[in-house]
């Protein structure tokens, strides 16, 4: 995003109640990409690129798209009303449907590797319009075009991004973006700019580009690629564009299909699993690494952004994509591998593993938890991070048959284990860092709970004994420690220790717990003092976090207590479809802890899991139109921040798998007695 287009949103946004002004949303619309390249397809049309996370190259900044009748100098009908858009089958392809007064159009998205086509049909006697803007190495100045007759050229450096058309463009021309006093109005301007006759090298030194098209036999095509110079040279790009363009509907049905990974059951919520692997495969780079979401606020106005590889995250999705492949059945072996290698590249020399990285090379990206880079303590790294990588490798050692990976994930794990022990306090709590959160430091129950999920996981593998019996022996004092973070006035394991002092908030983070013991229950039978506390403990965070607003029908869980993050002007914490999805998954793996311990209070649970996860599945009042899961609902219904947010949807999937298979012989083994 570019500051043009910021201030842009910033002059019509400002004094909106709910959205935060300055943004990319991506809060309606659909993505296409389950290859590298990531687009947005707004609701009218418009695509936009999310991808440089993971190709480290940037794309369409914006663009437009609109019909005029053909042979005729007259105002173009752009698509600026939101449209019909659905995907068409389980792929990568948008399909929108535009009804203008000129005739209906339908068009048709599909990003395939570094390409992009958007194919339209229509019966109307129109010609196409196009504005497409790019901006090649992140630049929105000091870029240039050369015209290729049927194509156009943007390049800035590394980055050269090429369009062309089927049929060829009737015209085609570089258009200059927003001057100064433009810029500086308190409107927006409108886009694409009149062409400038002032200096007739404009529209040669931007990254805009504005053509006409054709429609022959009720169709045109409009196909953009994003290369790196040193990877693909001028006549090869040019020859895959062009050969892009020249793709039918049928064609781009057929390359949609081919790109979806993992194999579905026959479920009741087999499209949401479905939704869950789309999302999930457009979220991940060409390593394995994942972004936890689109970036919308690039200048971090508001955040401090999300198209980073967290290894929290990133980890948490991998073993939540593992554990319902064992389940389900789901052929997503190369996707854990992947995952795996990744890992094993990324740790750091100390065995820990950074705050965030680039995915698409595994580089350092910016953050602000990165304690164990400079010379501070540990107050500034989340510790939970390296937790979760190796609950994950531990979890996938056994099943992996790649004995070189094996090899790797076991030197790997060696190291994490020493950094674990390092950040692990004589009282079996994790030091002072920060949280899941990223809000706060102290001594949290989350991070105590991936200590206790990694080691546990570690101690049951088929590693080498002295790594499992080092684990086995720090599991038992993290679960001996998990007690001083119980408090008896609000039964519940509060949010951190701070100073000694027990924060006792109620923390959606906190119900990680569950699985933790879960985990541990596999090494060491939980107490049944313990697993009443757990029982107690859900219960209380569930009826403290709940939160129904009259406002609309959106319901569910806050992520905590007194969370004032992104509430605009909103008075009350808002629900997080992470923390909800969480519960769900909290629920019935407590029910599966209690159904192994013989307890009769596990369908009670596998009751409240449905009841959550109804929020979440499609449908329900936190899954919007598209099928995607955003990070937060304001209480009137809105969506806002990172959407989709790959996590919830892993929660979801895992929490799908979990009912499908442990839930139901349980209930079944019920019903029989």
């Amino acid at each position: 995003m570019q500051l043009r287009d910021a201030l842009a949103d910033y002059k019509r946004h400002a004094d909106h109640p709910t959205r935060f002004p300055g943004e990319r949303r991506t809060t309606s619309g659909r993505f296409s990409g389950l290859g590298d390249r990531l687009v947005h397809v707004e609701t009218d049309g418009s695509v936009r690129d999310f991808g440089f996370p993971l190709t480290g190259r940037w794309g369409v900044e914006r663009s437009r798209f609109g019909v005029r009748p053909r042979d005729e100098d007259t105002e173009v009908e752009w698509f600026d009303d939101d449209a019909t858009q659905s995907y068409a089958g389980d792929g990568g392809l948008v399909v929108t449907e535009h009804e203008t007064t000129l005739g209906d159009v339908t068009q048709y998205d599909l990003t395939t590797d570094d390409a992009h086509v958007t194919h339209f049909e229509t019966d109307a006697d129109v010609e196409l319009v196009a504005f497409v803007h790019f901006h090649p190495d992140g630049r929105d100045t000091l870029v240039g075009q050369l015209t290729h007759g049927d194509a156009v050229e943007v390049y800035h450096t590394e980055e050269h991004d090429f369009v062309a058309s089927s049929p060829a463009f009737d015209t085609v021309e570089g258009r200059v973006p927003e001057q100064f006093d433009e810029l500086l109005a308190d409107t927006h301007v409108e886009l694409p700019r009149p062409r400038s006759d002032d200096r007739y090298e404009e529209g040669q030194l931007s990254g805009a580009v504005v053509a006409t098209i054709p429609f022959e036999s009720g169709a045109a095509t409009v196909g953009s690629l994003v290369t790196d110079e040193s990877e693909t040279d001028r006549d090869e790009a040019l020859e895959t564009v062009r050969s892009l363009v020249s793709l039918d509907r049928e064609e781009l049905e057929a390359r949609a299909g081919a790109g979806i990974a993992g194999t579905v059951p026959d479920h009741a919520d087999a499209s949401a699993m479905r939704d869950d692997l789309r999302v999930l495969s457009l979220l991940s780079g060409p390593l394995g690494l994942r972004i936890a979401g689109p970036d919308f606020d690039p200048y971090y106005a508001y955040s401090g952004g999300y198209g980073y590889t967290w290894f929290r995250d990133d980890a948490e999705i991998s073993r939540f994509l593992f554990e319902s492949d064992e389940r389900l059945g789901l052929d997503l072996d190369d996707w854990h591998a992947r995952s795996a290698r990744a890992y094993c590249r990324t740790q750091r020399d100390d065995g820990s593993w950074p705050h965030r990285v680039w995915p698409f090379d595994g580089s350092l990206a910016p953050g602000w938890a990165n304690a164990r880079l400079e010379s501070g303590d540990d107050a500034d790294y989340q510790a939970d991070q390296t937790g979760s990588v190796i609950a994950f490798l531990a979890t996938f050692y056994d099943e992996c048959d790649d004995e070189s990976l094996r090899a790797d994930i076991e030197t790997t794990l060696e190291a994490a284990l020493d950094s674990l022990d390092e950040t692990l306090g004589e009282d079996g709590l994790p030091v002072e860092c920060q949280n899941a959160w990223e809000n706060m430091t102290g001594r949290f129950s989350h991070t105590a709970a991936t200590f206790l999920e990694a080691y546990a996981a570690l101690a049951t593998s088929g590693l080498d004994d002295n790594l499992t019996d080092r684990a086995a022996t720090r599991a038992h004092e993290v679960y001996d420690g998990v007690d001083l973070l119980w408090s008896d006035e609000r039964d519940c394991y509060g949010l951190r220790l701070a100073d000694g002092e027990l924060d006792d908030r109620y923390d959606s983070a906190a119900l990680a717990l569950v699985s933790a013991h879960r985990a541990y229950d596999r090494l060491e039978a939980v107490g049944d003092e313990r697993v009443d506390r757990l029982v107690t403990h859900v219960k209380s965070v569930f009826d403290g976090l709940w939160h129904d607003p009259d406002e609309s029908d959106v319901k569910g869980l806050v992520r905590f207590e007194g969370d004032d993050w992104r509430m605009r002007e909103q008075s009350s914490e808002k629900i997080w479809t992470v923390s909800t999805a969480w519960g769900a998954n909290a629920a019935v793996e407590l029910g599966a802890l209690l159904a192994a311990h013989g307890d009769e209070r596990a369908g009670d649970f596998f009751d409240e899991s449905r009841s959550l996860l109804s929020l979440v599945l499609p449908g329900g009042p936190l899954c919007t139109d598209e099928g995607y899961l955003a990070e937060q609902f304001f209480d009137d219904g809105t969506p806002d921040s990172a959407t989709p947010l790959g996590w919830p949807h892993a929660l979801r999937l895992a929490t799908l798998a979990t009912l499908e298979v442990e839930a139901t012989e349980v209930e079944a083994t019920d019903a029989t007695r």
